[in-house]
């Protein structure tokens, strides 16, 4: 009788290389690994390699990058989603799209089972198992870290378990911070990051991009969008991964996009970490230059209590539900004429705006202009505070009448403040 299959989300790393082993183990499945390109730039023929000589009957190496970046990270980028101020959702956009992957590959090989190695204190697992629910609700999902069977707590158990196998370990024993990367960012956890009094070890810690301060004297960037999308950077156009790897370059030698973050894990405990998002920082302070200028006010002010709320969704891998679709109906209305191009500076670390153009710009000089123009009578504003101000005027009579009218200064009191 055939084993059972179980579709393993396979990275290469330490903890899917102790994985596949023991769930040949502990569960005798027949494993298949599947390892998702999402921009790592890792070397996947070597990864391939070491998920067949662990014990793998197979290993698929997928290219997705494409499909991460215009599926999840433009529709990010259209929304201006942002978690708790600051982080770009980099693993966050990633997660739905490798879980959807895994089903795919799970549903052609009849695999019974899918297993991830993403630990029990992290938002991955959650991740991961939303959108699997989302597509296959019938599969099993082992979650290894969590499981019964599992009987180490730290890396140099893991290591011990491939040493005593004799396999390969993929790690060193004293490897630095734990990373996740891909075209959008890369994270940093661990080492004095625990600890909040630590200002980052940037020197040693960055990977892509430069310390802002041995930046150089800075360079222009132009971005050219159509319907809320980048499609030409310098006047080039690109595809999204070309204009991606570009734009990274740029930031990162310029030091932007750096983010040092205490937030809170949809899983209850607060965790820190350092973000390098070199090209995604540049996109979304280039994105709100043309929101600026394209969205009226009652849109651009709901847009931005929208884009919270995606923010919540993205982080939480609530991707694959009917409250992101409707939310995301919404921006894509919104973006039909965000169409021109931004200019910004980068320079050591900062972002500046450097001017922007659209054909469908709301932004009109002779209205603007503090030169009087015949699109706009200064005197038409006194009628339109009488009326904007009249609740405030109303209260302010019935609280003198009452007696309950706000104190201001009284004589004495203005003599005793600085006057020239």
């Amino acid at each position: 009788m055939a084993k059972e299959k179980v579709v393993l989300a396979y990275s290469g790393g330490l903890d899917t290389t102790v994985i596949i082993p023991w769930l040949k183990e502990n569960y005798d499945y027949d494993v298949i690994a599947v390892c998702i390109d999402v921009g790592q730039g890792d070397d996947w023929n070597a990864i391939k390699s070491r998920a067949l000589k662990t014990g793998a009957s197979a290993c698929y190496v997928v290219d997705a990058r494409n499909e991460y970046i215009e599926e999840y990270v433009w529709p990010a980028v259209k929304a201006n989603a942002v978690y708790e101020d600051e982080y770009l959702l980099g693993t966050s956009t990633a997660r739905p799209l490798i879980g959807k992957i895994l089903v795919e590959y799970a549903r052609q090989e009849g695999a019974a089972a899918i297993c991830h190695g993403a630990t029990g204190k992290g938002n991955d697992q959650v991740r991961f198992e939303l959108a699997i629910k989302a597509f296959a609700p019938d599969l099993k999902v082992i979650a290894a870290w969590r499981d019964e069977k599992w009987n180490m707590d730290s890396r140099d158990a893991e290591i011990k378990f491939l040493e005593d196998r004799g396999l390969e370990v993929p790690m060193k024993k004293d490897q630095s911070y734990s990373r996740d990367e891909n075209i959008w960012h890369i994270s940093h956890e661990g080492l004095e990051l625990e600890k909040t009094e630590n200002e980052p070890n940037y020197a040693h810690m960055l990977k892509n991009t430069v310390v802002p301060e041995s930046a150089g004297d800075g360079e222009y960037v132009t971005i050219e969008w159509e319907k809320g999308i980048p499609v030409s950077l310098n006047g080039k156009k690109m595809s999204g991964l070309e204009l991606m790897e570009k734009l990274n370059e740029i930031g990162g030698r310029n030091g932007v996009g750096l983010v040092d973050i205490c937030e809170n894990r949809c899983v209850g405990m607060k965790s820190r970490g350092v973000y390098e998002t070199p090209g995604g920082s540049i996109l979304y302070f280039a994105h709100r230059m043309m929101d600026h200028i394209c969205l009226d006010r009652d849109t651009y002010h709901y847009k931005q209590q929208v884009s919270l709320r995606l923010g919540e969704l993205i982080y939480d891998g609530k991707v694959f539900t009917p409250l992101y679709d409707a939310l995301m109906a919404f921006v894509d209305k919104t973006q039909e004429n965000v169409t021109g191009w931004t200019k910004v500076k980068l320079v050591k670390g900062q972002i500046r705006a450097a001017g922007s153009s659209s054909q469908f710009s709301l932004y009109n000089e002779d209205i603007a202009s503090f030169t009087t123009g015949e699109l706009y009578n200064h005197k038409d504003a006194q009628g339109f505070i009488t009326l904007f101000g009249l609740p405030l005027k109303v209260r302010a009579m019935m609280e003198q009448k009452t007696g309950q009218g706000r104190a201001v200064a009284s004589s004495k009191e203005l003599k005793k403040r600085p006057t020239e």
